[in-house]
């Protein structure tokens, strides 16, 4: 799986005001563990933040030193690097109510 940042934008008449949310996702290749994860962020993201985020993929197995930075541990783990402050959340994000809070999206009940 090679690094990539996917972007998504809603028209400018259904654009929400809001910050742009920069999330990095760090994966170990093409798991199915990765594969699931990345899918939860897009559905997560298209719900919660359609059209202010973007997903940067990075993939452990190709590029190692940027584990460093965010003191990843484990993968798949998500890091929100905006709006701050820094929010980290690890799994396959299967669980969204969890994630939500995880990220900030939502206050824990």
């Amino acid at each position: 799986m090679k690094t990539k940042t996917v972007k998504r934008r809603a028209s400018a008449s259904r654009r929400r005001p809001g910050k742009l949310w920069q999330l990095r996702l760090y994966v170990m290749d093409e798991t199915p563990k990765s594969q699931t994860a990345l899918s939860n962020l897009k559905k997560i993201c298209e719900t919660h933040l359609k059209g202010r985020y973007r997903i940067t993929i990075i993939d452990l197995l190709k590029q190692p030193h940027l584990a460093r930075g965010d003191q990843i541990l484990a993968v798949p783990t998500v890091v929100r690097k905006l709006p701050a402050p820094v929010r980290t959340v690890i799994g396959n994000l299967s669980d969204f109510d969890r994630v939500l809070v995880g990220l900030d999206l939502r206050a824990a009940d």
